[in-house]
């Protein structure tokens, strides 16, 4: 709940968050201007996921674990919903103090009338706009920055219209990067299989079908899935 109301308050105009969105059609308007509110409110409602995923870190999370089940052979299993579900909870556990933050420092002070929405605002996005600079590789900002002649910024500095993909797209190869190194062990099983089975002139055996319960045995005695999700929260949290 924290998370969709701070990345509301993030793109919801100033005007639009003082206007009254209450049903009164006297003299302040009408019920045309009251509808159109009303469904501007609902449309960025339904923009509060995409937004979660454009400043967090669950782009990285469900793309190294998108590789993983890919290197194990699996297409399906587990399926999208498991994966996308530990993607967004691993990502609530690493954005909890960024969360908390905001909302303390923002949202809170907001609902209890003590701030201004003016003022409110850029509380709310310094937790989001500190975690996505620490994380945005300076060659992807630098290279998005130069599309935009004459203009300079520094990452702590810089719009959420250059910060949000220089974020995402740093996030994404990182995550490419990570991919990388998991898939290794599992080409190894599967070139060491195909060897013997060449050797043993069984050539007909397609190499993926054996090697698959000796992938899934190697990843079930490594312990894995707890290994790879442990490793990717400690990526942000320096543990």
């Amino acid at each position: 709940m924290s998370l969709a109301l701070c990345l509301l308050i993030l793109v919801l105009p100033d005007a639009a968050l003082a206007q009254d969105l209450s049903l009164d059609f006297g003299d302040t308007g009408s019920l045309a201007n009251r509808s159109v509110e009303i469904i501007l409110l609902v449309t960025l409602l339904s923009l509060v996921p995409g937004l979660a995923v454009m400043v967090t870190c669950f782009p990285f999370v469900v793309t190294v674990l998108s590789i993983l089940r890919q290197a194990l052979g699996l297409q399906q299993s587990p399926p999208n919903m498991v994966i996308v579900s530990l993607a967004l909870f691993l990502t609530w556990f690493v954005m909890d103090p960024v969360l908390t933050k905001a909302w303390t420092d923002g949202v809170q002070p907001l609902t209890e009338g003590k701030i201004q929405v003016e003022e409110a605002i850029p509380r709310i996005a310094e937790p989001f706009r500190g975690f996505m600079a620490n994380r945005t590789d300076p060659k992807t900002f630098a290279e998005l920055q130069a599309l935009r002649p004459g203009e300079t910024s520094t990452l702590e500095e810089a719009p959420f219209s250059l910060l949000v993909p220089s974020f995402m797209l740093s996030e994404i190869s990182r995550a490419f990067q990570i991919g990388f190194l998991i898939y290794l062990p599992f080409l190894i099983i599967d070139l060491v299989v195909a060897a013997i089975l060449m050797a043993m002139g069984m050539m007909m055996v397609p190499p993926a079908v054996v090697s698959l319960p000796f992938k899934l045995a190697f990843f079930v005695v490594a312990n894995g899935w707890t290994l790879i999700s442990s490793a990717l929260v400690r990526s942000y949290t320096g543990g």
